[in-house]
């Protein structure tokens, strides 16, 4: 997909993000999110600056943005880096919003990555589309469009994972398509 765009086929920069998903009974690893009072499980996904999905990770709505941050991008980096020597490895950016402030100087000693914070302008309220940011956000919309990610009804996490890589490729198989 990304050659077909005329862009290079390891991606350099990356977006990462949390959405938190109502869950049905039962099930793994579900928990209270802090700011919607409900019982939920969270999918922390990264996609490239096209809206592809690089990864997602699913757990407990109770882990803060921080924590499963670091947790998803511990995934990516084992997934495409493997070793913070790797010159091959051309991701170096990775954009964030302000739930993820508290890594930053851990994911660049960690993993070698620049994260980046894309904070909201001073003094203006409501939706306003953010550089970079919104790439992400349109992802989660057309991950949304799917029945089975619009409610988390997996019993698994890793279930829920495989449904998210699902829709995915689906979108990326109707895009080649055209």
């Amino acid at each position: 997909m990304r050659q077909s765009e005329g862009r290079n086929p390891q991606v350099s920069a990356a977006i990462i993000d949390s959405q938190s998903v109502k869950t049905s009974e039962g099930g793994e690893e579900r928990g209270i999110d802090v700011h919607k009072q409900t019982l939920r499980r969270k999918r922390h996904i990264v996609v490239d600056t096209l809206g592809l999905l690089l990864l997602v990770v699913v757990h407990s709505a109770g882990v803060q943005d921080g924590v499963g941050g670091c947790q998803t991008l511990q995934a990516l980096f084992a997934r495409i880096k493997r070793n913070l020597h790797n010159r091959w490895c051309r991701l170096k950016l990775i954009w964030a919003d302000c739930a993820y402030v508290s890594i930053v100087e851990k994911v660049h000693k960690q993993f070698g990555w620049t994260l980046e914070i894309v904070r909201r302008p001073d003094g203006i309220k409501g939706f306003k589309i953010l550089p970079r940011r919104w790439v992400v956000e349109r992802t989660f919309g057309w991950l949304g469009r799917y029945r089975r990610l619009s409610r988390d009804y997996e019993h698994t996490v890793l279930s829920s994972e495989a449904m998210t890589y699902i829709a995915s490729v689906r979108r990326m198989l109707k895009l080649a398509a055209t």
